[in-house]
C-alpha cells in the first residue's frame, strides 16, 4: 500500500510489459486451507427463494469500479471481499458474491472513522489517510467476522460483527501492523502477518484483544526491493504469506515449520501483462478456495483515472506445494471459465442502477467524503442534504456523498429539488478527486443559475490550491433540475467527463467544456461521483434528491448491422480508406466500408462501430473535427443520442457537444457534429447490413 523505499518510480513499474509466471506445472490435488476463507459456517444472511443460473465465464475486470487492497474469503457457500477506502466513511466496504463473478454491497466493517477530528473535517483533513490495506477474516469458533487495519501508522484496530451487514463494533486496538493479513488457524488461534520489506508475524491472545508474541520472519532481498500487502494462509499444514511488490509483482513465502517460519520465497508473477488495455500489472489481493476445491487469485490493476479495479484468475498448485497462476498466451486472461459452482441462491443487487433513497437509511453503495454530520441529512424516501459547512472550498464541505464510477464509461443522473436553497448556497453533482469539477446550482441575491465549475485542485500534500472557476452558466427557475455527468475512466491520459442538465428530465443540454480527468496514482483513490450542498454565507438551506441513476456503457449491448443512407444525397456513409480517413456519405452501395454495428447503449444512446476495422466512430475534438472510426472503446465522444424522426429516418446528436451529425449542405462533406437543427443532411435511413 505504501511506496516506501521503492527501487524505482511506480509509473515506471506500471509501464513494464513482459510476463513471467512461477514454478513448474504439475498440479497438486486440491489442498485444504485454514482461514476465514474456508470456514464451514453457513451464510448468516437470509436468501430469496429465486434461483439464478450459474455464471459461465469470468470477464476481467470482474468489477470495473475502484475496490483496492483486496482481501477475499469464503464462508460456507458465500464469498466476501473487503477493500480500502482511505478518507471515505463508512470505511472498509464488504462485497458479497455466490460465484466470484457477480458481486453486491453487503456492508462496511468500519461504521465511522473514529480516529480523530480531522476525519470530521474539524481543524484538519484526512485525505489519503484513514483506511489503507486491511484484512477480513471469519472465526468459526465464535461465529464472528473480524476486520483488522492500521490507521495513520499509529495503531491497529479490530472491529467485529456476527454478520457482515453489522452492526460492527470496535473490539480492540493493537500495535501498528502495516499492510496486515489476518489468519485464523485450524485451532482458532489468530495470527497477523505484516510489514514493509521486513515481514513479521504476531500471535494474538485467545480473545484477540492483545498481542502475545511478535517476530520478524523474513527480510526482503535488495534485488527485489519492497514487499508488502500481506495475506496469511494455512494450506495443507503449511503457512503462506502472500506479498506484493508494488506495483508490478507478486511473491509468496512458505513455512513448513509453523507460523513463525523459517520461510522460503518464490515469485508468482512479475511485469505480467494485465487484462485491461492501458492498465497496470495485476498485483496485491488474495487467494480463495471454492467449496468445490478450485483456487482463484483476485488481484487489482491500477487503472487511473478510475482507480484500482479487481481482476480474477485461476490458480493451480505444483507438486511441491506452490501456487501457480494460469495464464492466457503469457498474460493474465481477459476471460476464463467460471468456477464450477452450483447456481446462486438469489440474484445479487447490481452495482449500477437507480436509487430513490427508499426507507430511512442509505444503501451501502454510498460513502461520505470524511465523516458526515448526521444532524444535517435525512433519508426518507428521498435524500435531504441541509448545508453543514460554510465554505467556498468543496474539499472542506461536510456531507458530500460519493458513489463509485462504473467503467469503462458511465453516466450519473440526479434529480434535484433546489427550492429550499438560501443565498450563497452551492449544490450539485461533482467528479471528485484531487482535481475536481461540478455541475450544479448557485443561488445568489435571490436568483439561481445552473453552472459548471472546474479547476478545483489540491497539491501533493492534499491542501487546496484552487477552489474552482465557473466556466459556464445560465439562469434557471422552477426549483427542480436534473444534473448529469458522463465519465470515461478507461486507463490513460486525456479521459474526459461531460456535464449536462435538464429542466424536464427528458431533454438535456450540455454545459461547459469537457473536464479532463487526472490519471496520476498518488491520490490512490479513483474518481467518484459526488452529491454536495454547502453554504458560502450561512447555514439553513437544503436540497432534496429524489433519484440517482448510474448507467453503465455495457459490453454486450443489443447490436444490429446497418448502413446509413443520407437523405440529402441518397448516398451511404463510408468509413473511408478502411476507417483511416473521416466518414463521408459518398457511396451508392453497401460494402465492408459502409457497414456499421449500431450498438444500443441504453437511455436512447448508441455507438457506431465500423465493421471494416472494428473501431468506434468518434466525434473528434469534442465534435469540432470530422467523425472518424478510430477508437477502441466507447466514451463521451463515441456516444450519440438517437433521434427517431417522423419520416422514418434517424438523426444522431453527439454527446460530445450536443449537436447533430451532418453531411453538410451538399450532402457530400465529411460528417461533422455541428448542426443545431435537423434537415435532410442530418437525416439517415437505416438499411439492414
Amino acid at each position: 500500500m505504501s511506496w516506501l523505499n521503492r527501487p524505482h518510480s511506480r509509473r515506471g513499474v506500471l509501464a513494464s510489459a513482459a510476463g513471467l509466471a512461477a514454478a513448474a506445472a504439475t498440479p497438486l490435488a486440491h489442498p485444504t486451507t485454514a482461514r476465514a476463507a474456508t470456514a464451514s459456517a453457513a451464510h448468516p444472511g437470509a436468501a430469496a427463494p429465486s434461483v439464478e443460473p450459474a455464471a459461465t465465464q469470468i470477464a476481467n475486470p470482474v468489477i470495473w469500479q475502484d475496490f483496492a487492497d483486496i482481501d477475499i474469503i469464503r464462508v460456507g457457500d458465500t464469498y466476501y471481499y473487503s477493500a480500502s477506502t482511505m478518507h471515505y466513511s463508512p470505511g472498509a466496504p464488504i462485497l458479497r458474491s455466490y460465484d466470484l463473478v457477480n458481486w453486491e454491497f453487503a456492508g462496511h466493517s468500519v461504521p465511522r472513522l473514529d480516529f480523530g477530528a480531522k476525519y470530521d473535517l474539524n481543524g484538519g483533513r484526512g485525505y489519503v489517510r484513514g483506511i489503507w490495506a486491511s484484512s477480513l477474516a471469519y472465526r468459526p469458533g465464535n461465529r464472528t467476522f473480524y476486520w483488522l487495519g492500521q490507521i495513520d501508522f499509529a495503531r491497529t484496530y479490530i472491529y467485529t460483527a456476527s454478520t457482515v451487514e453489522g452492526p460492527w463494533t470496535q473490539h480492540t486496538t493493537l500495535p501498528t501492523y502495516f499492510d496486515a493479513g489476518l489468519l485464523v488457524d485450524t485451532d482458532n488461534t489468530m495470527y497477523v502477518a505484516y510489514g514493509n520489506t521486513q515481514i513479521s508475524v504476531a500471535q494474538l491472545s485467545a480473545d484477540a484483544r492483545t498481542q502475545v508474541r511478535a517476530q520478524q520472519v523474513f527480510s526482503t532481498p535488495s534485488s527485489i526491493g519492497t514487499l508488502e500487502g500481506a495475506r496469511f494462509y494455512k494450506i495443507n499444514g503449511n503457512y503462506y504469506i502472500f506479498l506484493t511488490r508494488p506495483a508490478n509483482g507478486q511473491y509468496i513465502l512458505r513455512s513448513t515449520s509453523g507460523p513463525f517460519g523459517p520461510y522460503t520465497l518464490r515469485q508468482l508473477l512479475l511485469d505480467l501483462p494485465g487484462p485491461i488495455p492501458g492498465g497496470g500489472v495485476p498485483h496485491q489481493g488474495g487467494l480463495v478456495q471454492t467449496q468445490n476445491g478450485q483456487w482463484y487469485y483476485m488481484a487489482f490493476v491500477d487503472a487511473y483515472p478510475g482507480g484500482r479495479v479487481p481482476v480474477l484468475a485461476p490458480i493451480t498448485w505444483t507438486a511441491d506445494g506452490w501456487p501457480q497462476l494460469q495464464l492466457v498466451n503469457g498474460a493474465w486472461g481477459t476471460t476464463y471459465a467460471a468456477p464450477d459452482l452450483p447456481p446462486p441462491p438469489r440474484e445479487v443487487e447490481p452495482l449500477t442502477g437507480v436509487d430513490t433513497f427508499a426507507g430511512t437509511a442509505l444503501k451501502p453503495k454510498w460513502e461520505w467524503n470524511h465523516n458526515p454530520d448526521p444532524t444535517k441529512y435525512t433519508v426518507d424516501n428521498g435524500l435531504t442534504l441541509r448545508t453543514a459547512t460554510v465554505t467556498g472550498d468543496l474539499y472542506w464541505a461536510r456531507n458530500t456523498l460519493t458513489h463509485r464510477i462504473q467503467g469503462p464509461t458511465s453516466t450519473a443522473t440526479v434529480a434535484l429539488d433546489y427550492s429550499a436553497m438560501r443565498d450563497g448556497d452551492r449544490t450539485g453533482l461533482a467528479l471528485l478527486r484531487d482535481s475536481s469539477a461540478w455541475i450544479g446550482i448557485k443561488r445568489d441575491n435571490g436568483a439561481t443559475r445552473v453552472v459548471m465549475v472546474n479547476n478545483i485542485t489540491m497539491d501533493s500534500n492534499w491542501n487546496t490550491t484552487s477552489t474552482g472557476t465557473e466556466v459556464a452558466g445560465t439562469a434557471v427557475s422552477g426549483g427542480r433540475i436534473w444534473l448529469r455527468a458522463t465519465a470515461d475512466i478507461r486507463p490513460g491520459a486525456g479521459r474526459q467527463a461531460l456535464f449536462s442538465y435538464s429542466t424536464d428530465g427528458a431533454n438535456y443540454t450540455r454545459l461547459g467544456p469537457g473536464f479532463t480527468l487526472k490519471n496520476d496514482w498518488q491520490f490512490f483513490m479513483g474518481y467518484r461521483f459526488a452529491l454536495f450542498n454547502h453554504a458560502t454565507q450561512a447555514l439553513g438551506g437544503a436540497v432534496r434528491i429524489t433519484r440517482f441513476e448510474l448507467a453503465a456503457q455495457a459490453t454486450d449491448n443489443p447490436t444490429s448491422v446497418v448502413g446509413l443512407r443520407c437523405r440529402a444525397n441518397n448516398r451511404y456513409v463510408c468509413a473511408e480508406n478502411a476507417g483511416a480517413d473521416p466518414l463521408v456519405a459518398n457511396r451508392t452501395a453497401l460494402g465492408d466500408w459502409e457497414r456499421f454495428d449500431l450498438i444500443d447503449l441504453g437511455a436512447g444512446t448508441v455507438a457506431l462501430r465500423a465493421r471494416v476495422n472494428g473501431r468506434y466512430v468518434c466525434a473528434e475534438n469534442a465534435g469540432a473535427a470530422a467523425l472518424i472510426a478510430n477508437r477502441t472503446a466507447v466514451g463521451p465522444w463515441e456516444t450519440f443520442q438517437r433521434v427517431n424522426n417522423t419520416d422514418g429516418t434517424i438523426s444522431l446528436r453527439a454527446q460530445a457537444n450536443n449537436q447533430y451529425v451532418s453531411t453538410g449542405t451538399s450532402g457530400t462533406n465529411q460528417l461533422t457534429a455541428n448542426r443545431t437543427t435537423i434537415g435532410p443532411a442530418e437525416s439517415f435511413d437505416l438499411v439492414n447490413g
